[in-house]
């Protein structure tokens, strides 16, 4: 079981690369495409709105393959658009080349997270989601600064090693994945959207979108926020990101546990107050590089604990439609992603390069806010163990 674990952790890995990678490797594209580092930013915008968009129509499309069919097929799609996207001559050409990787992205990690949570009993659930979801956080302490480094002189050769990272991925999988659960009976694009009607899972999406928006509108620009602390030399910036990598690692492994010991809403209430207290000191920890190393520790820390908890929360809610919830929680992290592209952007030009980081916290805030009121019911712990769940 755990080996199946680690293997679709191994392709949310590859994923998770190439949606976080950017984030360091944006001035270079800016300078190589003659776009302005805001500009170079709606890469991830374009990115992360398709992910949202196509997400439940893939999922749709795609229902009645067997999981293992699926997960192959957006893992090739995936390493043919990194591959496109190391070639594009130009900024509407990496658009397009991104659209069409998150194609790839909005196939595959709903269909592992789901895989997932069908291997395990309920109450692991938590662990075994943040097995999956360890391939983004091991993305984060491993990939990005790895594709940081690599891309110091030329961006497209991070490209180049996050293709690499979905072939391998692919033969991973191609080689030693088998035996997987049998997806349920296919639904209409209609029949995926209608769990949204469901207060439970309407407010676990909107403050999915909320957090992540929060924050994204920092790290989609951290090379803009600590740029006092790096001047802008990228072994500096691959230090704080490896840095941030490995305590993402840590959040989601912490996280998964403290899930299945206290539920999600104890976890997403206290570490979203412990996030909202370190990225509302950033303008002033970001500024030199002792105090940068301590905040790239602590904030992702508090952040991925809070992911595990949000993932877990809405696929409890209905653990027999748990893959329908996965998907439309994915779609609403995406939306959130999308949307911080241009919200940092438009931070940075109302309130500079130091100030626009409160912009973040503030969104935390209100994103807690939503948690509070959408979790107070006698429901507040039914990620823990949810030994009969009730249908949408």
């Amino acid at each position: 079981m755990r080996l199946r674990l680690l293997l679709l952790a191994l392709g949310t890995f590859a994923v998770g690369t190439d949606g976080m990678v950017m984030a360091g490797i944006l001035p270079l594209i800016g300078r190589d495409l003659d776009v302005s580092i805001s500009v170079a930013g709606q890469v991830v915008t374009v990115f992360a709105l398709s992910y949202a968009v196509l997400a439940p129509v893939l999922a749709t499309v795609t229902a009645r393959w067997p999981r293992r069919r699926a997960l192959l097929t957006a893992l090739t799609v995936f390493s043919l658009a990194n591959a496109l996207t190391a070639l594009a001559p130009s900024y509407g050409a990496l658009l397009a080349t991104r659209v069409l990787a998150a194609a790839g992205a909005a196939l595959y990690t709903p269909t592992a997270n789901a895989v997932a949570t069908g291997l395990v009993p309920p109450e692991r659930r938590g662990r075994a989601i943040a097995v999956v979801m360890g391939g983004l956080t091991v993305a984060t302490a491993l990939g990005v600064p790895l594709g940081t480094w690599i891309g110091r002189t030329d961006w497209r050769l991070t490209m180049w090693l996050v293709t690499g990272l979905g072939v391998a991925a692919f033969a991973g999988l191609a080689l030693l994945l088998r035996g997987l659960p049998q997806p349920a009976a296919a639904l209409t694009l209609r029949e995926r959207l209608r769990p949204l009607a469901d207060p439970r899972v309407l407010g676990a999406a909107l403050t999915t979108f909320l957090v992540f928006l929060a924050f994204q509108t920092s790290f989609i620009y951290y090379t803009v926020a600590t740029f006092p602390a790096t001047g802008g030399d990228q072994d500096r910036l691959t230090l704080l990101l490896l840095v941030s990598g490995i305590a993402s690692v840590g959040g989601s492994s912490v996280g998964g546990r403290l899930v299945d010991t206290w539920g999600p809403r104890a976890v997403i209430m206290s570490c979203s107050a412990a996030y909202v207290m370190f990225a509302a000191a950033s303008p002033w920890t970001l500024r030199t590089m002792p105090t940068a190393l301590a905040a790239s520790a602590l904030t992702p820390l508090f952040g991925w604990s809070i992911a595990v908890a949000l993932i877990t929360r809405v696929a409890s809610l209905d653990p027999a439609n748990a893959p329908v919830l996965v998907s439309l929680n994915s779609s609403a992290l995406y939306l959130g992603v999308a949307a911080a592209g241009g919200t940092g952007s438009l931070a940075i030009t109302l309130f500079g390069d130091r100030w626009f980081l409160l912009v973040g916290a503030g969104l935390m805030v209100v994103a807690t806010a939503v948690a509070a009121v959408t979790t107070r019911t006698p429901r507040a712990r039914e990620g823990a163990v949810a030994p009969d769940p009730v249908r949408v």
